[in-house]
């Protein structure tokens, strides 16, 4: 067996070792509920199992397929009352999946949007948190639409219409499993 030449191997693990990193987790679910509600006492797990009447209410009022019946899903309590939910998806960038929360008051307007998880080359602008701020208030209905009642980041379209239309499909998810 013959072995490439020496002067080889130092230029091949170079390129190797330059290689890019892309994905950057910023938080972890139990950050981002903290963050949402610092008040809350304890999130308590609250998975969703879809019936396929609710995903096929959610796919039509959010006007996007949804993947999964299952649904990460999290009440924030305190005191052992009900404060809001911290929702968990996640959205296909360009090449890869995004992962953020979304908080939602006890009835479903957005009170913030994190990005968690970060795995595109372009396109991290969607972490800028007067983006981001854009979604709070929203409720059910609101048509989250690009370059309408939410603004593009030029650079960052697919992310931006992408995460647009995943907070659209879990404000249809409260409306449809959540109220």
């Amino acid at each position: 067996m013959q072995h490439p030449p020496v002067w080889l191997i130092a230029p091949a693990l170079a390129a190797f070792a330059a290689a890019p990193a892309y994905a950057v987790q910023y938080l972890n679910i139990e950050q981002a509920q903290k963050q949402f509600f610092p008040q809350a006492d304890r999130f308590a797990s609250s998975p969703l199992e879809l019936t396929a009447e609710q995903k096929a209410f959610v796919e039509k009022a959010a006007g996007v397929r949804m993947r999964y019946t299952k649904q990460p899903v999290w009440k924030a309590l305190e005191n052992g009352k009900h404060v809001g939910w911290v929702v968990q998806d996640e959205v296909f960038g360009k090449h890869e999946f995004i992962t953020y929360a979304v908080a939602l008051d006890t009835a479903g307007a957005v009170l913030g949007v994190e990005i968690l998880d970060y795995r595109e080359t372009h396109g991290r602008e969607i972490r800028n948190a007067n983006w981001r701020a854009q979604f709070n208030g929203k409720k059910h209905g609101a048509p989250l639409r690009l370059d309408n009642d939410i603004q593009n980041i030029s650079g960052a379209t697919l992310s931006c219409k992408h995460i647009s239309e995943g907070v659209r499909r879990i404000l249809a998810l409260h409306e449809a499993a959540l109220k």
